[in-house]
Formats: structure tokens, sequence, C-alpha cells
């Protein structure tokens, strides 16, 4: 049986699925009063440490496990403040486990995107064009990154839908 943190915690974030779906944006009113929320409930919880060892810890954890896709451009940041409300409610270690999952089902989201609008071609273009200078660094040759063409971007997926799917898999595998 689900607790109320859970419930509270599920109906977030397929709130945020939905707007992220629809709006292609994850309201900061959204992510912030769930930080608060959470906070709140650890409080009311009765356990002396929890605001600390669950909502501070999980929420930097769920905050940093998706910044460098973020300073890195693959992901929004909604998306990285989204993760980090996740982890105010779940604590560090289901944080950890929320983004591993997330980020296969955002993997699997994207090929399903780009094998049907039909831009897998440029996708892999771009990979290459990535992953190139990496390759001949690891090689040993001093080589400088090369920036990918301006509108290159073969496109982006709502991953709000990818972090709510894998919260809710971490929050129901974890009664079973």
């Amino acid at each position: 049986m689900l607790n109320s943190i859970e419930v509270i915690l599920i109906c977030l974030v397929a709130q945020a699925a939905i707007t992220d779906l629809a709006l292609r944006k994850i309201p900061n009113v959204l992510i912030l009063s769930g930080l608060l929320l959470a906070l709140m409930l650890h409080i009311m919880g009765g356990q002396h440490w929890a605001p600390v060892t669950d909502w501070l810890a999980g929420s930097l954890a769920g905050f940093f496990l998706f910044l460098p896709l973020y300073a890195l451009r693959g992901m929004a940041a909604g998306d990285v403040k989204l993760m980090a409300m996740v982890g105010a409610f779940v604590g560090p270690l289901a944080a950890l486990q929320v983004a591993a999952l997330a980020t296969l089902i955002g993997g699997v989201m994207a090929l399903v995107m780009l094998l049907f609008s039909g831009r897998w071609r440029d996708g892999w273009r771009n990979l290459v064009t990535i992953c190139r200078p990496l390759l001949w660094r690891c090689l040993g040759m001093p080589v400088q990154p090369v920036p990918l063409e301006p509108g290159a971007s073969v496109g982006g997926i709502p991953y709000g839908l990818a972090i709510a799917l894998a919260t809710m898999a971490v929050v129901v595998l974890a009664h079973r």
C-alpha cells in the first residue's frame, strides 16, 4: 500500500509529465510547491533528521545527477529541477534509481521518436560528429571538439514523461 508521500509524489510527477507533453515545459511553481510540500511532509513525519537525510540529500542528489546533461545541452532545466523534486520526496538512493531508470526510458523514447520522425540518419550523423573528437583524443591526438551546426538538432523529447514513469515504477516496485 502506498503511503501519502508517495501518492502525492505520483500526482506531482503525473502533472509534470502531462504539462511537459502538452507545453514542452515543466512549470517552476509545480517544482517549488513540490519541494516545499516534501519538506513539510518530512518534518511532520517525526524522524528527527529526515529533513536533512531525505529532503536535502535527495534533492541535491536528484539535481546533480542530471546537471551534467543540462550543461551539455542534452536536457532542459525543468527536467533537472523535476528530478531534484523527486529526490526531495524519495531520498538520495531512490533518486539514483529513478535517474537510472529515467535515463533508460528516455533513451528508448528518443530512439522511438527518431524512428517515427524519419530523422534517425540525422541523429546518427550528430552522434558521430559529437563522438569523433573524443575518439581522436582517446587515440592520443589533440583535437578540439566540433560543435554541431545550427539547426542540426533532431528534436527534443518530453523528458518529464520519462522521469514520471521511472518515479512511478521505483515507488510501486519498492512495495513488492
